[in-house]
């Protein structure tokens, strides 16, 4: 697996599609990137998988509602 994947997923406050960049050789982690549309800030979710063929999982919610 390639350390940096993209993922094509919406804006929590826009709807508009995004592609976020995502660095997986950090494991599991949580940060606010800004919408690359309306600018609003959103809480990036990163959920590394126990096994090795599982695939991370990777949501966005508005900061206001984590």
């Amino acid at each position: 697996m390639n350390p940096l994947e993209t993922y094509l997923l919406h804006c929590p406050s826009c709807g508009e599609p995004l592609e976020i960049l995502v660095d997986l050789s950090a494991g599991s982690q949580r940060y606010v990137e800004d919408c690359q549309v309306c600018c609003a800030p959103m809480v990036v979710t990163v959920t590394m998988a126990e096994g090795a063929d599982d695939l991370p999982y990777v949501t966005l919610e508005r900061e206001g509602d984590v």
